[in-house]
């Protein structure tokens, strides 16, 4: 696709999409810093408190089977932002759990919220893309990561200073919400003419090597989102209980694992230009599991922190990339690629929190957390499913 210079409302639409990732990070992140606090005052142990996050991708799975039709229905916009509102009024609930029940409730009704925005927000920003000529897609997933950064930072303020859960909940939920509003007239209008122009009449098939494909991406999508699932996860938990970490520092983990990570999107269309989706993948995660081994081989606070930096990086273009391929992937129909690596990437979230969990509960943290090296591991082994190089 030919490079174009972009109309005003192609500019306007993408701060608006990029600050639809931006607001998405941020109200995950904003919750990690409390999780400590969380399961103290509901009294969990690590592998309930595991199993409690990992009920959340089984919304996200359910959802995930009705996206595209719900896209195809109205309009990506509309899905994104609507659902992100849904996903604030969830996190507002969690943090406010009463019961271990409630907690475990609403953790699964924010994944399957967010797994409408995040699929909306990403064929959005495709929509974006095409009026650019070029590709923009890493600089979107860059801002989530700096949304996330934000986040972590808000919410280890707040743990900082000992604010109380409710008026965490209050603060951040109503700046979250304010913002929301404030860029929905900046999106792209009227229908989406990809997904009208690609719409499909019945039943859709996809032929076996396409369907064996998807899933080789979605195990790459799966293994890279299971780095940034550990450090939302337990990276508190392991530098306040196994390393001593104040509450502050505690949840400085998750914010260099995406600092890092936002450092590494911003900068990753220049890396993915020069070495292609493969090759930056296996460069990133090269080191992603090298410094992560490092950090659990010799647990100090600073090289933890330096390892789930390490990590952060490694990922950075990973899951754009497994998106950018399953998107443009011929014979689909428009959304479904995008849906079923999605699907397929959030077993992660179902898997790996009750398995760190328990391994933290049977042996130790240490331990346990050895599960991000070798993910790591995993997608450079599996890289040869991404895209070589981008015609945009």
């Amino acid at each position: 696709m030919a490079e174009r210079q972009p109309s005003t409302t192609a500019r306007r639409a993408r701060a608006a999409v990029a600050t639809l990732f931006w607001l998405n990070g941020a109200t995950m992140a904003s919750m990690v810093p409390r999780y400590p606090l969380i399961r103290d005052n509901l009294d969990l142990t690590n592998t309930f408190f595991g199993l409690a996050i990992a009920l959340g991708p089984l919304g996200g799975l359910v959802a995930g089977l009705f996206t595209s039709k719900v896209m195809r229905a109205s309009t990506t916009a509309r899905v994104a932002t609507w659902a992100q509102v849904a996903q604030i009024l969830m996190f507002c609930l969690v943090l406010n759990s009463p019961t271990a029940l409630a907690f475990a409730t609403f953790i699964v009704l924010m994944s399957a919220t967010d797994v409408y925005t995040d699929i909306a927000m990403n064929a959005h920003g495709m929509r974006v893309q095409g009026l650019y000529g070029r590709s923009i897609n890493n600089s979107f997933h860059a801002w989530w990561s700096l949304g996330a950064v934000s986040g972590g930072l808000l919410g280890s303020w707040f743990a900082g200073i000992h604010l109380s859960l409710p008026l965490h909940a209050l603060t951040a939920g109503s700046i979250m919400l304010a913002i929301n509003l404030a860029l929905r007239p900046f999106l792209l209008k009227g229908p989406d003419p990809e997904v009208v122009e690609d719409a499909p009449t019945g039943k859709v098939r996809i032929p076996r090597p396409i369907m064996g494909h998807l899933v080789a991406l979605g195990l790459v999508g799966a293994f890279a989102a299971s780095i940034e699932d550990a450090g939302f996860t337990w990276s508190a938990l392991y530098l306040r209980d196994s390393l001593s970490a104040g509450p502050g520092t505690a949840g400085m983990g998750i914010v260099c694992l995406v600092g890092a990570q936002t450092v590494g999107r911003f900068t990753g269309d220049r890396l993915v230009d020069a070495l292609g989706d493969r090759g930056a993948a296996r460069l990133g995660c090269g080191v992603a599991t090298v410094g992560m081994a490092l950090a659990l081989a010799f647990p100090s606070i600073p090289l933890t922190l330096l390892g789930f930096a390490c990590a952060g990086w490694g990922v950075a273009t990973v899951v754009p990339a497994v998106y950018y391929t399953a998107h443009h992937m011929p014979g689909l129909p428009a959304g479904s690629g995008l849906s079923i690596v999605n699907w397929l990437l959030r077993l992660a979230f179902f898997v790996g929190p009750p398995l760190v969990g328990r391994i933290s509960d049977a042996v130790s943290f240490r331990a346990a957390l050895c599960v991000m090296p070798l993910a790591t591991a995993m997608v450079v082994l599996l890289s040869g499913s991404l895209a070589n190089r981008r015609e945009v």
